[in-house]
């Protein structure tokens, strides 16, 4: 029994020697970037300008994290409260070590065959620099959104173990390397094939519908459908039947979190303080979330007789996740077209979903991935020619309806190229850790919450469990007993 303790010690100790050897290896002798930032400075005045408006808009973009957590725990029941804000804080500390360790350099790092980053690892060596940390920084809190954007849609049945293992790979993985392609130099944007078609640019995705969007939303479907529906949400027969959350205060609260945050992730993305765009990004995000939001409260009010608000919150999220990928290259008017268009593909998009068996519990997959698609292809259509590729010079980027048929060609590629990456290795990925580990928790651990068994904990321990349950009828609270219901008993009871 000792001998097979020291073993194991000695083992573990033999990995960790090999982890840090593979550590100091990629540290060269002499460091060749700007950590102290004296060289950057002398050479450019005015970066602190740029420096101070990303590193703000990424503290926005970081802040949303809070907003997914609100939105998610809102919409999903208290037993399983704890969970949810579990796996949205490992989200955010598991994704910014797997982004620092290897996602960045996949991303971000000089491009092997317009395929894949080959430097940045641990941010050592060249990498040691106040540009490179900016970029680091900037883009490791688009990617913790686009991890958190799964946790609310596989709600309250896996495994947090499992949980954490999907987190690392689409953090290291699958993110940075489509990435890669759209923001790093590769083919999607940069290959001469597809510069050609596009008219001097390749496909294009200004903040993220794609990259970080429409990504975890289509890796969310895969999650679903591997996952499968919770206990209680269909009948035998496969009638969806609603389970609502817990609270609509939080969720509320998270979707104007969310909305407020855009404005890092969006005029952010400018990438400097001196484009002056930033101001036109910022009205094309209110508008587009606006519209998107009154759209799905008008459908749901005709469709149930009243306006839904819930999905009105879905409708203000898919806004911005449509808007995300154009907001720099429309005009306020066709931000508002792109908006209504997302009010009526959240909506619909859910109950398509829901119809065929996808526990989807927040919505995610056609809030982020319906919605992401869409904004693709909004992009290639509206984009009206009055701002460059992230530039106020030329060419300037222009759609379908200014006359570049072939920039909307490059679009519609990058939509192919999106759901095929994006749903493939998230299909992949949970078929192998459903097969091997497993993937959902047993039903007992289910009914009884993932708060406890999970975690050995209760949210509201002052709180009485039950199985929520929409009420058969309405009493006004301002009513007291006796005026229109018994004192016992009763329908309304």
């Amino acid at each position: 029994m000792e001998i097979g303790k020291r073993e194991i010690s000695v083992r573990r100790l033999a990995m960790v020697l090999v982890m840090l050897s593979m550590i100091i290896a990629l540290i060269p002798a002499v460091m060749a970037g700007d950590p102290t930032g004296a060289t950057t400075l002398e050479e450019d005045p005015g970066a602190p300008v740029d420096y101070v408006w990303i590193l703000i808009c990424g503290f926005l973009v970081m802040f949303m994290q809070a907003g997914f957590a609100m939105l998610e725990v809102g919409v999903s029941r208290a037993k399983n409260s704890t969970n949810v804000l579990m796996k949205n804080l490992v989200d955010f500390s598991m994704g910014s070590l797997a982004f620092f360790v290897i996602g960045f350099a996949l991303m971000m790092g000089t491009s092997a065959y317009m395929l894949v980053g080959t430097d940045g690892f641990f941010l050592a060596g060249e990498s040691y620099d106040v540009g490179t940390a900016l970029t680091w920084f900037f883009m490791m809190v688009f990617c913790a959104t686009a991890a958190t954007i799964v946790s609310g849609a596989i709600a309250e049945r896996p495994k947090f173990s499992t949980y954490i293992i999907y987190s690392v790979v689409i953090c290291a993985f699958i993110y940075p390397i489509y990435g890669h392609w759209l923001w790093g130099g590769g083919w999607l944007s940069s290959a001469d094939f597809m510069t050609k078609l596009g008219g001097g640019y390749g496909a294009l995705d200004f903040a993220g519908s794609g990259v970080v969007h429409a990504v975890g939303g289509y890796v969310a479907l895969a999650g679903c459908l591997l996952l499968g529906p919770r206990i209680g949400r269909y009948t035998k027969e496969g009638k969806p039947i609603p389970i609502p959350g817990h609270s609509i205060t939080f969720a509320v609260l998270g979707a104007f979190i969310l909305w407020f945050g855009w404005f890092g992730f969006n005029p952010g993305s400018t990438l400097s303080a001196h484009e002056l765009r930033i101001s036109v990004i910022a009205v094309n995000t209110t508008l587009a979330a606006a519209a998107a939001a009154m759209t799905a409260m008008f459908i749901t009010w005709k469709k149930f007789g009243k306006a839904d608000v819930v999905m009105t919150v879905n409708g203000a999220v898919a806004g911005l996740v449509a808007i995300t990928a154009a907001c720099a290259w429309v005009a306020p008017w066709a931000s508002v077209v792109i908006g209504i268009v997302a009010g009526f593909i959240v909506c619909y998009g859910f109950w398509f979903i829901e119809r065929r068996g996808v526990d989807d519990v927040v919505g995610a997959i056609p809030v982020h991935g319906f919605n992401g698609t869409w904004g693709l292809i909004a992009l290639g259509l509206f984009a009206d020619g009055t701002y460059g590729n992230y530039t106020t010079a030329e060419p300037f980027v222009t759609g379908l309806f200014y006359g570049n048929a072939g920039f909307f060609g490059c679009q519609f590629i990058s939509v192919i190229v999106n759901f095929a990456w994006a749903f493939g290795t998230g299909f992949l990925l949970f078929y192998v850790l459903k097969q091997t580990i497993g993937i959902r928790v047993s039903p007992e651990e289910e009914l009884e919450g993932l708060d406890i068994s999970e975690h050995g904990i209760i949210t509201y321990p002052d709180f009485v469990y039950t199985e929520p349950a929409r009420p058969t009828k309405i009493i006004r609270m301002s009513n007291t007993i006796g005026e229109n219901e018994p004192k016992k008993g009763g329908k309304g009871g």
